[in-house]
């Protein structure tokens, strides 16, 4: 008898690989009610029943598991959050939660999509919003219920033009000791949209192209890399990478390596080109190590070089915890510092070593730009720098000093220059991110903080790393920032979906810019990347449809819609299976790639054909 599939376990490290700063990594937290990597699901996977399963006078609701539930299946919503929070897009002060690495709370908030309890009065407030009543008190009545909600309606319009006219907590977000600067004019600047590639089609309407199953492991083998040119689509796999037709998903060429694909850059240059790095067996280890970095050509799958560096002690070789590529040079770093090389031959630029004073670089972030993280003094209190670099020396071109007590700040984007950082352990969702903060990259002053905690926005930097921060985009003078799910009450009582919103943030002043991207009923939005001045976002979608791609225009937040995904069950299932906050998620030219960066051993033939490496699909 096939057993009920398990719940799914989070992505871990193998016991040799500490990563970013040296520090071990926690195991990172659920977001947006996705699994957690390796993914369960697949075709096949369990999903809610049907709606026309239930009577017509009832509407659908979630059954309560006992245990939390595998991937597909409606979870239990959670307690509702304390009355008098407002609304989206608005400062508020965290919750109080348990720091980083702590389990949450039990229940949680339902999966995307999943039925929750309908609103008990089409007109009322919904618990959580302003002037909700507090549940321990008696029911208001129905006029007063009424007066309520048309007082609420009126704050809510009233307090939203006041803080998109002059919203910003003055408390801390130019602090002194990190510098302050910028122009504060009018929020939004001058940013406007367009420019972007991807444009929608006359049909929008997709099918699946290809998918290829998971290769047999039979422990956690780490696959990182994906890459997508005009010409291929490139994936890597059990000590090989491979590149295939973008529509059709034949295979066009073949990399053999001596281990697995341990860290890849996102970075691609113009002229189809990109780094990463792979693990070797040293010194008769029974271990692999992720010691060599490569130059790849996506087009043709040349090798273009291969390197390495030696450690402090001079007898063994470096390990790296990231690689990137900025301006032209790949940049690698980890537990020994860093070191850095020309892309197109491998020539070494430059080499950073740990200092007498205990600095070293401890990862860089690239694009158009290559700028280094720096960290100084002790493991308890150490100094975080921040700084952007010439590519070709090494040398920095300013410096950025972050707050005292931040012990790891994460690269949003090298050009602008955008970081985010845990101040204080106040993230409150092991999201690695507290604030954002804005610098001028030529002088490294401070031009905005922006506080982003984690119980009210999406975004999510891997605790420990400098450049894994997924889930928000920046470009176009603003930041671009998810909402957490919350219950769509706006859409009437006839609604049991949740939804959230893209905002955007002033890089020049940190205040929130009027309008946003409204993911719709049911859906959840969060920005891929940016093309042009335009935001390509990803929408997981309600049990019922299919997952979305959109260009939202990066001035007025207006979407258009690029590419529906079918809403059948096996595509859906297989689509779902690929966790938002973990998965390689590519989008070109009409074409949606999603691809895993862990493998693990199947609990079952069953589940074996359930994974996958990778899948596409497209509307051409």
């Amino acid at each position: 008898m096939s057993q009920p599939p398990q719940p799914p376990q989070p992505p871990q490290q193998p016991n040799d690989a500490p990563k970013g700063f040296g520090a071990p990594q926690e195991p990172p937290a659920s977001g947006f009610g996705a699994p957690q990597e390796p993914p369960a699901g697949g075709f096949g996977a369990p999903t809610p029943p049907p709606p026309n399963s239930l009577p017509p006078s009832a509407p659908p609701s979630p059954p309560a598991p006992a245990a939390p539930p595998a991937y597909g299946y409606p979870q239990t919503p959670g307690t509702p959050p304390p009355a008098g929070p407002p609304g989206y897009g608005y400062p508020q002060t965290p919750p109080q939660q348990p720091g980083y690495g702590y389990p949450g709370q039990p229940g949680g908030q339902p999966g995307y999509g999943y039925p929750t309890q309908p609103p008990t009065q089409p007109m009322a407030p919904q618990y959580g919003m302003p002037g909700a009543p507090d549940p321990g008190r008696k029911k208001p009545n129905t006029q007063l219920t009424i007066i309520i909600a048309a007082v609420v309606a009126v704050a809510l319009i009233v307090g939203g033009g006041i803080w998109y006219a002059t919203g910003k907590d003055d408390g801390k977000k130019n602090d002194a000791t990190s510098g302050t600067g910028g122009n504060k004019g009018d929020a939004g600047g001058s940013a406007t949209g367009g420019g972007g590639k991807e444009k929608a089609p006359a049909n929008t309407a997709a099918k699946v192209l290809f998918q290829t199953p998971q290769p047999q492991v039979t422990d956690l083998s780490q696959v990182h890399g994906s890459w997508l040119t005009d010409k291929v689509y490139v994936k890597s796999g059990l000590k090989e990478i491979v590149g295939y037709d973008p529509a059709k998903g034949t295979q066009l060429w073949k990399l053999p390596l001596t281990g697995n694909v341990c860290e890849a850059t996102t970075h691609v240059s113009a002229d189809g080109k990109t780094a990463f790095a792979f693990e070797t067996m040293e010194n008769g280890s029974k271990y692999a190590s992720c010691t060599e970095v490569a130059g790849l050509d996506l087009n043709t799958g040349r090798l273009l070089w291969q390197n390495d560096i030696k450690g402090a002690s001079g007898d063994r070789k470096s390990r790296f915890d990231e690689v990137t590529l900025g301006a032209g040079t790949v940049a690698a770093g980890g537990l020994d510092g860093g070191a850095a090389w020309d892309l197109n031959t491998g020539k070494e630029l430059w080499k950073s070593t740990t200092t007498t004073d205990q600095c070293k670089d401890v990862g860089y972030g690239g694009g158009d730009a290559l700028v280094a993280v720096r960290k100084c003094g002790d493991y308890d209190h150490p100094t975080i720098n921040v700084q952007p670099l010439d590519p070709k020396t090494g040398q920095p071109i300013s410096t950025y000093k972050m707050l005292p007590g931040i012990q790891y700040a994460h690269i949003v984007s090298a050009k602008p220059l955008v970081l985010a950082a845990d101040v204080g352990d106040t993230a409150g969702n092991g999201s690695g991110i507290s604030d954002f903060f804005s610098v001028d990259d030529k002088t490294g002053k401070l031009l905005a903080r922006i506080p982003a905690p984690g119980a009210k926005y999406a975004a999510s930097c891997d605790s420990t790393s400098v450049e894994k921060c997924k889930m928000v985009a920046a470009g176009n003078g603003r930041l671009y920032v998810p909402t957490q799910q919350h219950a769509n009450a706006a859409s009437g009582s006839d609604s049991f979906g949740r939804t959230n919103e893209l905002v955007a943030f002033d890089l020049t002043t940190g205040q929130l810019v009027p309008g946003k991207a409204d993911a719709g009923d049911g859906y959840t939005l969060y920005p891929l990347r940016m093309d042009g001045n335009n935001v390509i976002g990803y929408k997981d979608a309600p049990y019922n449809k299919g997952t979305q791609v959109v260009s939202i225009d990066g001035g007025s937040l207006a979407s258009t819609l690029l590419l529906e995904n079918p809403a059948d069950r096996t595509v859906r299932d297989a689509l779902t299976s690929f966790s938002a906050k973990y998965s390689e998620i590519l989008y070109g030219q009409g074409r949606l790639y999603l691809g895993v960066t862990m493998l693990s051993k199947p609990y079952s033939a069953d589940d074996a054909a359930k994974k996958f490496l990778f899948m596409a699909t497209g509307t051409g």
